[in-house]
């Protein structure tokens, strides 16, 4: 199996699944005991909120630890609703994930307005139209920092501190940039942001939001005492541990990263649009993840080429994992190129740290090959 679609989802590095390994076997005490077999994990639990803090330039009293990016995302959206009832407005974008779409068009059925920021071709932001979006009733401005389809960045920096000067929230959905690029939300007044282990190789089912200090925040989920009371249920200390040692990885990795997913990345893109007639990559040239491409393969209905290029072992997408069941075009290059089809023709490949040039060149040849039979 050739794996290219590490932005869907991250294996678990060894180093990972030997730190969690004793809280499954050994260490299952309840966090919340007042027993010390129990209570003692608690300082497990606080070493990984240093080491999540340590990889976003936070401070560990504003990390919490949460099941996965979705809860993360609802609950950042859902807190600066509450912060203020009198502010009923919410801009996102076009291109964000599901988890925050989704959630906006269930709260303007109950009587949020929504604005949705258009990009332009090449997935980029006009930071004229969020300023011009913004009014005196807007709770919260929510956009992604990377994209997940087309790894396209956003100016976050000026965002944030647009939002701070016309005294807006901003959440950030951070989930492909962690690991990925640098972030040091010292110097970026961010007030929640969104975080999910799988993207960076911890497991499955366990997430981040950070909040700002000071920034305000009520539980989404209301229970016990855990995470200092901002979010009930009894902490999953196995995967907290292993997001923990993730994020610690992650950090050492950072300023390697670049040097080496770009090169494979560039190969792919090159080879494909040297080989293949047709072929077009969505998204800025510069202003992209590393590890990330998308390419419109004109005439090729994405689902049929994903098919064949499974039967060649090969792993990509045709856009968010969240969304692979649906028949439906990618929205995030519909926002982009609205017109024709070439929301049905994309394919995404996203590399990882252990992806090799020699599993490129041969994503590259199935390419050619699948592309020929499909256009005939």
């Amino acid at each position: 199996m050739i794996y290219l679609d590490h932005n869907a989802t991250t294996p678990v590095l060894p180093e990972v699944f030997e730190a969690m390994r004793p809280f499954f076997c050994d260490e299952w005490g309840n966090p919340s005991s007042a027993y010390r077999f129990g209570s003692k994990l608690k300082s497990s639990i606080g070493a990984a909120r240093e080491q999540v803090a340590g990889l976003i330039g936070a401070l560990p009293e504003e990390i919490i630890f949460t099941s996965c990016a979705t809860e993360s995302n609802n609950a950042a959206i859902q807190a600066a609703l509450k912060a203020d009832p009198a502010k009923r407005h919410i801009i996102t974008s076009a291109v964000e994930h599901s988890s925050v779409l989704n959630h906006c068009q269930a709260l303007e059925k109950e009587g949020c307005r929504v604005t949705c920021l258009p990009v332009n071709r090449e997935g980029l932001l006009n930071i004229g139209d969020l300023e011009n979006a913004l009014t005196d009733e807007t709770a919260v401005v929510s956009l992604i920092w990377a994209n997940n389809e087309t790894g396209v960045l956003f100016p976050i920096q000026e965002i944030a501190e647009l939002c701070h000067e016309r005294g807006v929230l901003f959440h950030c959905d951070a989930v492909q940039a962690a690991g990925k690029v640098e972030i040091n939300l010292r110097q970026a007044p961010v007030d929640y942001v969104s975080l999910s282990g799988h993207k960076f190789y911890a497991p499955k089912g366990v997430g981040v939001l950070y909040v700002r200090r000071n920034s305000p925040f009520v539980p989404f989920l209301h229970g016990g005492h855990q995470e200092n009371g901002l979010r009930g249920g009894t902490e999953n200390v196995p995967l907290i541990v292993g997001l923990g040692k993730a994020a610690e990885l992650a950090s050492s990795r950072l300023r390697n990263f670049d040097g080496k997913m770009r090169p494979l990345r560039d190969k792919l893109e090159t080879s494909v649009l040297n080989k293949i007639t047709n072929a077009e990559v969505n998204g800025h040239s510069a202003l992209r993840l590393a590890n990330t491409t998308n390419i419109t393969f004109r005439g090729v209905e994405s689902e049929a080429l994903l098919v064949l290029l499974d039967q060649a072992g090969i792993c990509a997408s045709k856009g968010s994992a969240c969304l692979g069941n649906s028949d439906g075009p990618s929205h995030v290059i519909k926002a982009m190129k609205p017109e024709g089809v070439t929301a049905r023709e994309s394919l995404r490949f996203s590399l990882g740290i252990n992806s090799r040039e020699d599993e490129v060149c041969a994503c590259v040849d199935a390419l050619v090959r699948s592309v020929a039979s499909l256009r005939g």
